[in-house]
């Protein structure tokens, strides 16, 4: 009975072998891994279930302390926008509506989608904004500088980059401006009059909305998502999209439905363009050509959401207010209105209806608490968002964990997180200079 025992384990591990060394091979490795990890996912989800974790921040108890004015330029390099171009000021003429047509879709518009790659929303639409104006390159060269995805390197039959959960709009707003002749203008505070009169002009837009679908987990949940929008149709009320995703190629969206999308991201949106075409852009943009403007309006916008909404829609507004008061520099009222948004997060319902992956695309509670001296908030919020995560591949919440550990004078704890970001992102421009401002190399 022994030996039968011992032949059976030594055939159960030889078994056990092959299947490890078959599931290594590349084509069978691109096939199996996604599933393999979406198991996973589910697994860790069902035990640990993300959205019944809840950031209650406790300004009270946090030590407030001044901010060094020299600190203020890594703020910069994680808000980058466009190159300086002509505003509308106050002392320019406002611009008379001119009447559009009933229905704008605009041609040679190359459907790009994001099959095949895993968190790809950000690269696909840049490639579908740039291939609009002619640029020849593809969806995977924006994705080796905006997700280089370092981790992913040694297994080359892999997404390079997969790990990487989101691209931020600035990077995308960067790669126009450091890799191709295009210009860009980023901007808050966008509505669906202003989307028509761009795309009537011949500009498409992308912006960056909020939706609920099924994810890797299988769980219907909030997730963000990239939409290019080239047309419109008064006589239905929709936007004419590009939807790399799941509804592909001019899909119709209802106004409305857009509109409560796009609220959950501050109404956040980019226009990329050849540069003899600026005069055309700042002239539809009017008043919003001043990103200053833009963040006051989005600020206005978010305080009348807020009087009027409930529910998820309301956690939205407060996070919005946050949004717009960080960008206009006012980092403690900015601070107060995230701790409005955290606890209307906490009264919504656990049935997947809270949006738990929120700082995965938007940073500006990190901000607004590090520039308040709230440390401790800064550390709490990284940690959870972190653990949500899976796997801690978000530079962004690993950035400001560091910059909060070493302002509590944890310098060492400090210098791994911001090395990590790093090390995940070669490219993340705030990381490399956090470290560089300490005398250390990544």
């Amino acid at each position: 009975m022994k030996r039968k025992l011992i032949k059976f384990l030594i055939v159960i591990f030889i078994l056990i072998f092959i299947a490890v060394a078959i599931y290594w091979i590349p084509p069978v490795h691109t096939r199996l891994s996604w599933r393999l990890e979406s198991v996973m996912t589910r697994i860790k989800y069902a035990f640990n279930p993300p959205d019944e974790s809840i950031f209650l921040p406790s300004p009270m108890t946090q030590t407030s302390l001044p901010v060094a004015a020299s600190e203020t330029p890594t703020m910069t390099a994680l808000n980058s926008t466009t190159p300086v171009l002509p505003v509308v000021t106050s002392t320019t003429p406002t611009i008379s509506p001119t009447p559009l047509p009933d229905f704008v879709s605009l041609p040679n518009v190359i459907y790009v989608d994001q099959l095949n790659r895993w968190n790809y929303c950000g690269p696909a639409n840049l490639a579908m904004a740039l291939n609009y104006w002619g640029w020849k390159g593809t969806r995977d060269d924006i994705a080796a500088v905006v997700k280089p995805g370092i981790q992913d390197m040694n297994l080359d039959f892999i997404q390079q980059g997969r790990s990487d959960k989101n691209v931020m709009p600035y990077e995308l707003s960067d790669y126009v401006q450091e890799y191709t002749n295009f210009n860009v203008v980023l901007r808050y505070g966008g509505d669906i009059d202003l989307l028509k009169r761009l795309v009537a002009a011949g500009f498409p837009v992308v912006a960056e909305k909020g939706y609920f679908g099924e994810d890797s987990s299988g769980t219907i949940s909030w997730m963000g998502h990239y939409q290019f929008v080239t047309g419109y149709e008064d006589g239905v009320q929709s936007l004419i999209v590009q939807d790399s995703y799941h509804d592909g190629p001019n899909f119709r969206i209802p106004y409305d439905k857009f509109t409560e999308g796009w609220r959950s991201f501050d109404f956040i949106f980019f226009i990329v363009y050849p540069p003899e075409r600026d005069f055309e852009v700042f002239r539809i943009l009017n008043q919003l050509a001043d990103p200053n403007w833009g963040y006051q309006h989005a600020l206005e916008m978010a305080e009348s959401d807020i009087k009027t909404l409930s529910g998820i829609d309301l956690y939205f507004a407060w996070f919005n207010k946050g949004t717009s008061l960080v960008k206009m520099g006012q980092y403690a009222e900015a601070a107060q209105a995230y701790d409005q948004a955290f606890l209307q997060y906490s009264k919504l319902s656990t049935d997947n209806k809270r949006p738990w992956r929120m700082m995965w695309y938007q940073t500006g509670p990190y901000m607004a608490y590090y520039y308040s001296g709230r440390y401790g908030d800064v550390i709490n919020l990284a940690d959870l968002t972190l653990k949500n995560a899976g796997t801690p591949t978000l530079e962004e919440s690993l950035y400001w964990r560091g910059m909060a550990e070493i302002a509590l004078g944890q310098t060492s704890a400090g210098i791994d997180d911001l090395r990590e970001s790093v090390r995940l992102n070669p490219n993340f421009t705030a990381g490399l200079q956090a470290l560089a401002n300490l005398g250390v190399t990544p």
